[in-house]
């Protein structure tokens, strides 16, 4: 898997109006997007995987991420390996080991990954099929030597630059949360609004801590915080922070369009276009 350019992170896409999605992702194609990701939290993923594959040809389609605990392998390689030759060269699984207050049989992350990825061996996905969603130093090891590389979330171009040095040559598709606003204040709650949850959460709150970030900081959502982590501005804004990710390592970046209620994440896709 030779993922490049830009792509982007959007849960309508997987969640909302599949008719909606098919004609967006046709539309993202267009515009020149690499890649459209898809979260998932449990339930149909591999639906609108076919939905999003069969009205694109040339897009990767990639889970951003599967949830290991929701899905098996037998089920996942299942479907891959009964795709068609060409829809299974544009499919990247990125899974991830989610997080312990949401899930009741939680149990060592590396131990439960690499069984996983066991599954996956065993069920005919190769290792350039797949990504992890890593963040800290051990789960990087385990992407760099068992699939195509990583899929981090929430991150800055500095956790990029320390992926990176441990990945080797392998791939590093980074997320990026991106608000086109120029009013400070006004993409500084955009912002705050969509990592709420997260910085109740110890994978997340470890990483950021790593990075230097303290827990007064992520807690009370300080400004350095929210700018460092999401990008807010214009179209040459995003780009900016999007030019770094790949200065730093990235060999792609998927754009998550965050905005007020109402506002169409279209907006920003057409916007900042590759």
């Amino acid at each position: 898997m030779t993922l490049r350019g830009t792509g982007v992170w959007s849960g309508e896409l997987r969640f909302g109006d599949q008719a909606e999605a098919a004609a967006s992702a046709a539309e993202l194609e267009q515009l020149g997007y690499t890649a459209a990701w898809i979260p998932d939290v449990g339930g149909d993923l591999f639906g609108p995987f076919d939905n999003l594959l069969g009205v694109t040809s040339t897009m990767t389609i990639a889970s951003g991420i599967m949830n290991v605990w929701r899905h098996t392998p037998e089920e996942a390689g299942e479907w891959f390996t009964a795709l068609p030759d060409d829809r299974r060269a544009r499919v990247l699984l990125g899974i991830g080991i989610s997080h312990a207050p949401f899930i009741e049989e939680y149990k060592s992350p590396i131990a439960t990954i690499n069984a996983f990825l066991d599954g996956m061996d065993a069920a005919g996905i190769p290792d350039d099929r797949r990504c992890i969603a890593a963040l800290g130093p051990k789960m990087l090891e385990v992407a760099r030597d068992r699939t195509a590389g990583s899929h981090p979330y929430l991150v800055n171009p500095e956790h990029t630059a320390q992926a990176r040095s441990i990945l080797g040559d392998k791939g590093l598709f980074v997320e990026q949360g991106v608000v086109l606003e120029t009013d400070a204040e006004a993409a500084r709650a955009i912002a705050r609004k969509a990592v709420a949850i997260y910085t109740t959460l110890p994978n997340y709150v470890n990483n950021w801590k790593r990075l230097g970030y303290t827990e007064d900081e992520i807690v009370n959502t300080s400004d350095r915080f929210i700018d460092e982590i999401f990008v807010w501005g214009d179209a040459d804004a995003i780009g900016e922070r999007i030019d770094a990710h790949r200065a730093a390592g990235a060999d792609h970046v998927c754009i998550q369009a965050l905005s007020a209620e109402g506002v169409p994440a279209v907006n920003t896709w057409r916007a900042v276009r590759p």
